[in-house]
């Protein structure tokens, strides 16, 4: 499988996204309405983020922690379309994948991601989820 689409997998629900950035469900919401992340929906139309989802989310977090405010992070940050290429998305490919994924698969793509060099990356990104990798 692609670092694409294992990046634009589907995988965390909104409480795990919660807990590795330190984000209300309402604040997720709130950027999910104003078209910064574009995370998954089940069937049942449960939220489901990917990797890159949860970054965008630290990015955000720590712009508005630097003060700036929605407009800001919409001129600095692209809007998300669900048809854009950092849409997350749900194929039969990763919804299978992801049913088959245990918690410690989960944890270990969670640590390979945050140990892969990209460039970009932010290290805020990486304390923050490392952060999460050290309560399990």
């Amino acid at each position: 499988m692609g670092d694409d689409i294992r990046r634009n997998m589907a995988l965390f629900p909104i409480g795990i996204v919660m807990k590795l950035t330190d984000l209300t469900a309402r604040q997720i919401r709130y950027y999910e309405q104003h078209e910064l992340i574009v995370p998954a929906r089940t069937a049942g139309n449960q939220r489901l983020f990917s990797f890159n989802d949860v970054e965008r989310l630290l990015e955000i977090k720590a712009l508005i922690e630097k003060g700036v405010n929605i407009a800001g992070i919409k001129q600095v940050m692209n809007p998300v379309s669900k048809e854009s290429d950092d849409a997350t998305i749900v194929s039969e490919q990763s919804e299978v994948k992801r049913k088959e994924l245990s918690d410690a698969q989960l944890h270990r793509l969670l640590k390979q991601q945050l140990l892969e060099k990209r460039p970009g990356q932010a290290s805020l990104i990486q304390g923050q989820l490392s952060r999460f990798l050290n309560k399990r």
